[in-house]
């Protein structure tokens, strides 16, 4: 190939990944989501980005032994797929396949570590308490295969045995955010997410948060959608209810 064409062929593959760098690392992110949509591609390309190129300035020690626990066992799913398919599992203890898991699979194993079963805990608490959780999915009953993989009834579950956080990220809010705390967003389309505060501070000054939305990643996202949880759960092998 002539030197003339092999420069336009790199030219043609670099000009793009480097306008795609820019966007990623410049633009706001909801104003990049709305241009380019939000697609498998589009998701895996800015998790990826953030896990390679987003500086996280530091760690801070994490002093308490559960979120200790909790925190590394989130670390752990970073890089697992994205699967919110239905499976029956075990009971109690039960999980699905590893490197595999939903935004509420990053908070149960988190959680697990620290030995704390939300499987067991949440079923055995809508056995008592149907009527809280609601019947949001019209089963008419309790489902421990998926019940406690719901961000609703863990919102539900955390708001009655955990220690309820404020939400705000900036003043003295911003100093409640501790690792292994649980968070909770609401996205659009009137869908849920979680995931866990990790030991990492952004560059922004904000904790970064281990999540799977279509990836398990450690990113800058602790604001990123509007926030209706924040939880912390302490003692190792307690039963939470």
């Amino acid at each position: 190939m002539p030197k003339s064409r092999r420069l336009l062929v790199l030219s043609a593959l670099l000009i793009p990944a480097a306008l795609g760098f820019a966007a990623l690392k410049w633009l706001p992110r909801p104003q990049l989501r709305a241009t380019l949509g939000r697609n498998k591609i589009s998701r895996a390309l800015e998790t990826n980005f953030d896990r390679t190129f987003e500086p996280v300035i530091r760690r801070v020690e994490v002093k308490d032994f559960t979120a200790r626990q909790i925190v590394k066992a989130a670390h752990a799913q970073e890089g697992d797929d994205y699967d919110a398919e239905y499976r029956q599992i075990a009971y109690p203890g039960g999980d699905i396949p590893r490197g595999a898991g939903a935004c509420t699979d990053v908070v149960i194993r988190g959680l697990r570590a620290a030995k704390i079963d939300l499987q067991r805990e949440i079923h055995l608490d809508m056995q008592r308490d149907f009527r809280r959780y609601g019947d949001k999915w019209h089963l008419g009953h309790t489902d421990k295969n998926i019940d406690h993989r719901r961000v609703p009834n863990q919102i539900t579950y955390f708001k009655k045995y955990a220690l309820t956080l404020p939400l705000g990220t900036t003043g003295a809010d911003l100093k409640s955010w501790q690792p292994g705390d649980i968070v909770m967003w609401h996205l659009p389309g009137n869908k849920w997410h979680t995931g866990l505060v990790s030991d990492g501070i952004g560059p922004r000054g904000l904790p970064l948060v281990i999540h799977n939305a279509y990836q398990c990643a450690e990113q800058d996202y602790l604001d990123n959608w509007p926030l209706i949880g924040h939880f912390r759960v302490r003692g190792v092998g307690a039963n939470l209810s």
